[in-house]
């Protein structure tokens, strides 16, 4: 983004990437649908990016999601919007997107140099390179890095640039997972795990305190929980695991029947039928749902109808721990806003812009990443246009 900026603006752009390709992430994020942004209204979308929202804000004042959508649909590509808000390109691929994106980019002069790993700065300030070939410096009139967060290093986000950007006095918050799985404490029964992992468990209420109640689905793993739930309540959970070493977050496994019909349910006389049979019978449990109520309830309170059923629509779930850096989505933490411009330029070394995961920000999944990504990139990309020119 930052460098279709520059070259509309008439700079020679020279992109550089310590990957064989480029956009990896990219390719990635549209694995399953690329979910490019989100319908709904300003004010909500802004909420999505918390206590940083007066920082994204601007960016997306310039570049927001009904710009996104236009940005997407010039060359060709067109957009719906799924049930749930969230706006895809017609296909859901993200490889065509690339692959024009890349065309138009090469037309217009911007020359790609690939497997080039940066490594900082040389004495007299140019940009060091780790190449196949060997090292390369090159100089420049400005730089912008997009060296991404810390999530899925195999891709070419490893955040190797922390340590060359702390030695130049640049303050960084630490890398955390965001939007990631957790590890139950004490981890799963053998028996439990061989059965269930994998299954997803749905539909379901998450409630996380006051600050999150929702409806939706995850998936039960080796450790613990994933999915697209787990990932919307991941940074309060994150949060209370690091300021209390544990996390507690409550599961309705029937959203759609009320306490009282429930016990009503349970409590009918089951007669011979296991408890089990007489969930599935009654209300419709079965499968994971009952394992994991197995899984966490005590034989004790599994036998007793008023128990079970407290359990059924509230049912705790202890969590020690996020799942690992590398493993997560998405990452908080990075390069402070308080340390650049509002051109995205570092206040301390001028000519030198960043964007995307490396900024400290952070998005739950549903397109809210990639708007704010793309609209750092513009910007970053707008501020060294400018800057080159007053130079």
């Amino acid at each position: 983004m930052a460098a279709e900026v520059l070259t509309q603006g008439g700079v020679q752009v020279d992109l550089f990437d310590s990957m064989p390709s480029v956009g990896r992430k990219f390719l990635l994020a549209g694995k399953g649908g690329l979910n490019l942004t989100h319908s709904e209204a300003s004010g909500p979308f802004l909420e999505r990016y918390g206590k940083r929202r007066d920082a994204i804000e601007p960016l997306l004042a310039a570049f927001g999601p009904a710009a996104l959508v236009e940005w997407v649909r010039a060359p060709g590509f067109e957009v719906f919007t799924g049930s749930s808000g969230r706006i895809f390109p017609v296909g859901m691929k993200a490889a065509p997107m690339l692959r024009a994106w890349l065309h138009r980019l090469r037309a217009s002069g911007v020359r790609f140099h690939l497997r080039h790993k940066w490594n900082g700065w040389s004495e007299s300030g140019s940009l060091q390179f780790e190449t196949p070939r060997g090292a390369v410096t090159v100089d420049a009139d400005a730089t912008v890095l997009a060296a991404g967060g810390g999530s899925w290093p195999k891709l070419g986000s490893d955040a190797s640039w922390v340590p060359l950007l702390a030695s130049r006095g640049v303050s960084i918050a630490p890398l955390r997972p965001v939007n990631c799985g957790f590890d139950v404490e004490g981890g799963w029964s053998a028996h439990f795990r061989a059965r269930f992992a994998g299954q997803p468990i749905k539909p379901v209420v998450l409630d996380f305190g006051a600050s999150f109640r929702r409806q939706g689905e995850f998936v039960l793993t080796d450790t613990g929980l994933e999915g697209s739930l787990v990932y919307a309540a991941s940074a309060e959970i994150r949060d209370e695991i690091e300021a209390h070493g544990f996390s507690v977050m409550h599961l309705d496994l029937l959203p759609d029947r009320d306490a009282e019909r429930v016990l009503r349910e349970v409590s009918h006389p089951r007669g011979s039928r296991s408890m089990s049979s007489h969930l599935q019978s009654r209300t419709g449990l079965k499968g994971a749902k009952v394992g994991l109520l197995r899984e966490l309830v005590s034989k004790e309170d599994f036998a007793d109808p008023g128990r079970l059923a407290a359990a059924i629509k509230h049912l705790p779930v202890r969590l020690a721990a996020p799942r690992p850096l590398e493993e997560a989505i998405s990452t908080s933490g990075g390069v402070r806003f308080e340390d650049l411009d509002a051109c995205l330029m570092f206040r301390s070394l001028p000519g030198i812009f960043c964007a995307g995961e490396m900024l400290d920000w952070e998005a739950p999944t549903g397109g809210y990443l990639l708007t704010a990504c793309f609209a750092s990139g513009r910007a970053a990309g707008r501020g060294a246009s400018r800057w080159l020119a007053t130079q």
